[in-house]
């Protein structure tokens, strides 16, 4: 078994043991005014997987001083990121963040696509070399200046900032390319420790087994586009496929690299992102080639019983779905 089906297989049996491990269980729990409770059931598992890869990072702290984190779009990577590290400070540890969006080549190097447009997301686009003399100088005692990259002018630039870890500090990096080890060549593997965080869910209902984290992280990427980016479901929908090539390519192959696996589903998180997502759907034109593709949303939507407002008012401020439906003190 895989790490992933393990953390898949967890969840099951976690959702079995609590007695909601159908579509249909769910519903009724919220018919039966459970909707807190279960919130508040959901965000204190979360809070114990946050705990449990926190004591992990703690216990290698004499050799993993880099914590690495990647998952496909919309798994809550940046909620859960700073979940673990204020775990981690719990602890005694102290997270010091390199932004790994300040390590992108000059634009003028930056591979391009089939189609002649630049590649961001190839790895390629990082300037790997300075990231692992960084990455080096620091595990080595050294200081360094950090970069910041300028997107307007696509070249990085000086930030005026620098880092040197102290006896307590922990390296913490996020970013698409984390788990592939081609991103850290000259560094020694076992000073990593890795993390994959994705919506792994298993819940069937009705005539479909919901056991693809893909439709879920669509609907939280609408949802929160359309709320922080002004991005219309229709523009997600129709990114959608060019966002999937991008995992395939970038990271599914390399997800079995992690050591610890974080699952950011909530048995909420459904009902929760329907209040949201439906109106947002139901406004895609017959005419546009998003239709069927919002259709289909809607269709499994029918199955699911949305949570009330006073419901939605108890999801916690530091929740990872805070990140999606916004309200996030993180």
């Amino acid at each position: 078994m895989t790490k992933i089906e393990s953390a898949r297989q967890e969840y099951k049996d976690w959702c079995s043991a609590i007695g909601i491990d159908s579509i249909e269980k769910l519903n009724a729990a919220l018919v039966e005014g459970k909707g807190i409770e279960l919130i508040n059931l959901c965000e204190a598992r979360q809070e114990r997987k946050y705990a449990e890869i926190a004591n992990q990072i703690y216990w290698r702290r004499g050799e993993s001083r880099i914590v690495m984190m990647s998952g496909p779009s919309s798994s809550g990577k940046t909620s859960s990121s700073l979940r673990i590290a204020q775990q981690c400070r719990v602890l005694g540890l102290n997270p010091k963040v390199i932004e790994l969006d300040n390590y992108f080549v000059n634009r003028e190097q930056t591979p391009k696509d089939e189609n002649g447009e630049y590649d961001f997301e190839a790895l390629g686009a990082m300037d790997v070399t300075c990231l692992n003399n960084h990455i080096n100088a620091l595990l080595s005692g050294e200081e360094i200046d950090l970069p910041k990259f300028d997107f307007k002018q696509g070249r990085r630039v000086e930030s005026g900032k620098k880092m040197k870890l102290e006896a307590n500090d922990i390296l913490f990096m996020e970013g698409i390319h984390a788990l592939n080890p081609a991103l850290t060549p000259a560094i020694d593997q076992t000073k990593i420790f890795r993390v994959y965080i994705s919506a792994l869910s298993a819940l069937p209902g009705g005539e479909k087994l919901h056991n693809s984290t893909t439709d879920k992280r669509l609907l939280r990427r609408i949802v929160r586009d359309n709320r922080s980016r002004g991005t219309s479901a229709e523009e997600n929908i129709l990114r959608w496929p060019s966002v999937r090539r991008g995992e395939e390519n970038n990271i599914f192959p390399f997800e079995e690299n992690a050591q610890a696996v974080f699952n950011s589903s909530t048995l909420y998180d459904l009902p929760l992102l329907k209040y949201y997502a439906e109106p947002l759907l139901a406004g895609i034109s017959e005419s546009s080639p998003a239709y069927e593709k919002a259709q289909s949303l809607l269709t499994f939507l029918e199955k699911i019983t949305c949570l009330k407002p006073t419901e939605i008012a108890a999801v916690p401020p530091t929740s990872i779905m805070r990140e999606f439906i916004g309200g996030q003190t993180l």
